[in-house]
């Protein structure tokens, strides 16, 4: 809901009942123009009101502008006058100096009563005052004022306290859960992470163009064509060789006859100078 802050009044100029006049035409000329004087009138002290506020503010701002220039015009002044060669400072006493900071004032009480603009407060003098609904507070059981039910200032400071309120209890919910998590798997961080797969690679073999990405993958990663060393102990390239040009593997026969078994008794006697040797 906007809040209106200055209003021209009277809003209407020719909206009213006319009295019992018998001529109408110049009553309600007259009416039109005192209404639109009023207006006028109205029109300048909010005028002077807004013009005033701006000098307020330009003359603030002009003293902290030749307050500030006076800083510097000091401090120029002790900077051309300090000579480095004459004046030689010591580690100890560069560490024992505290650095400057300047001394920020934060704004408090901004929504104060004496900080209410002037028109905000005309237009909340001409409010309507609340019920004197306090003499009833002694007769109720519940203890509660009986003119907080009516209107109650406090609402909305106890509201935003229950949200964050709510929200820090949430948050400390949330770490307690991944706490809790933690002490149940106490592996989890050692898990090797899954490898993101990117085109970085595939746009950097197309960066030099498509005619090197193919002699590329022809050549191989060494940069040469893979060879093939055959059995006389030649070395070819694999990109003239045929798949149909290699022999086929030696495949096993099911049908061979199985190798020949002899017995003790078949084999021949051995010579006679290994049984003169075994006998002595």
């Amino acid at each position: 809901m906007p809040l209106v802050t200055r209003n021209i009044e009277p809003r209407h100029l020719c909206r009213q009942t006319l009295p019992s006049v018998r001529s109408e035409l110049e009553c309600m000329t007259n009416i039109t123009l005192a209404n639109v004087i009023r207006q006028l009138g109205s029109l300048s002290k909010y005028a002077e009101d807004i013009f005033g506020e701006l000098f307020t503010q330009a003359n603030t701002f002009a003293s902290r502008v030749s307050s500030l220039a006076e800083r510097v015009d000091r401090l120029q002044v002790k900077v051309t006058q300090l000579d480095p060669k004459e004046e030689e400072v010591s580690l100890q006493g560069i560490n024992t100096r505290k650095a400057f900071r300047s001394s920020t004032v934060q704004d408090q009480k901004l929504f104060d009563r004496n900080s209410l603009p002037i028109p905000v407060l005309e237009t909340y003098n001409t409010c309507d005052t609340p019920p004197p609904l306090n003499n009833l507070s002694p007769y109720r059981d519940d203890g509660k004022e009986a003119l907080k039910f009516y209107t109650d200032p406090s609402y909305f400071f106890d509201l935003w306290k229950e949200k964050m309120l709510q929200d820090t209890k949430d948050i400390m919910k949330e770490k307690r859960k991944h706490r809790k998590e933690k002490k149940d798997n106490p592996n989890r961080g050692n898990v090797n992470p899954r490898k993101i797969k990117t085109r970085k690679e595939e746009w950097e073999k197309m960066k030099m163009g498509q005619e090197f990405v193919e002699s590329k993958e022809k050549l191989g990663p060494s940069g040469y064509p893979p060879t093939l060393v055959y059995q006389n102990g030649s070395v070819g390239s694999v990109e003239n060789v045929d798949a149909n040009s290699y022999p086929p593997p030696p495949q096993s026969d099911s049908t061979s006859p199985p190798s020949p078994s002899f017995s003790e008794d078949s084999l021949p006697p051995p010579p006679a100078e290994f049984r003169l040797s075994a006998a002595g």
